[in-house]
């Protein structure tokens, strides 16, 4: 009944969404502002990291991989740690909401289609959502080609934000739920509080990895995408 808890509660996916926004910017700028010749603690984790995403964008995209790096980077960090947040106490994963996760995906598209119309021009754009016509029966099939890729470019943002929502909220549903059953058993016994530790200790791996699958796949998607839209001669190397 308190106004202000009201207020919070309303606003907590955007709290604490922006809390691991600026814990890992602080993070990041703490340990790559000044790094050492020979890395070590967190700064090793973070050029690992880094690296990795960048083998990764590598075999995805190829030899442009690097270019996107920074951005794949940022966003599968950025989601990993959202996943993960909610094995802190009294925080939860702002990617259980939906709003958080369209959010996400709506960057993507606009950063997709802004990377076309970059690196393709204007026409070659327009020439990529219309299925490049090079014939006289490729400009006949242009009134299917051009809505067909119209609706697939507006479906990418959709599955995406769908699909990373639904799996984190069961993850979090996963929690309650193992939280609530050792809560149940431990005062329908009369056993002490700490008696349903192992069975949290079970879920933990599991969210675990769940987190780190989501985020994968979403960065992994959205490289596709990117891939998708450049220039063949590109996505073939």
């Amino acid at each position: 009944e308190i106004p202000w808890v009201a207020w919070v509660h309303q606003w907590e996916n955007v709290f604490f969404s922006a809390g691991v926004a600026l814990a890992l910017c602080v993070l990041t700028w703490r340990y790559s502002r000044r790094p050492a010749t020979i890395p070590s603690g967190w700064q090793n984790v973070l050029e690992l990291v880094v690296e990795g995403v960048d083998q990764f964008l590598g075999r995805v995209i190829g030899k442009e991989g690097r270019y996107f790096t920074p951005f794949i980077g940022t966003l599968f960090l950025y989601i990993w740690l959202m996943n993960l947040s909610v094995l802190v106490p009294f925080l939860k994963s702002s990617t259980s909401n939906l709003n958080t996760t369209a959010a996400l995906a709506m960057l993507v598209f606009l950063y997709v289609q802004w990377i076309g119309m970059r690196r393709l021009g204007l026409l070659g754009y327009l020439d990529h959502l219309a299925g490049q016509p090079r014939d006289l029966m490729g400009w006949l099939l242009v009134p299917l080609m051009l809505p067909i890729h119209l609706l697939g470019e507006l479906i990418k943002p959709l599955s995406l934000s769908l699909r990373l929502c639904f799996n984190v909220f069961a993850e979090d549903v996963l929690l309650a739920v193992m939280v609530g059953l050792g809560i149940g058993i431990s005062v329908g016994m009369h056993l002490p509080s700490w008696a349903p530790v192992p069975l949290q200790l079970f879920v933990i791996p599991l969210i675990l990895i769940f987190s780190t699958v989501q985020a994968l796949v979403f960065s992994l998607l959205s490289s596709v995408y990117i891939a998708l839209m450049l220039p063949h001669h590109e996505a073939h190397h």
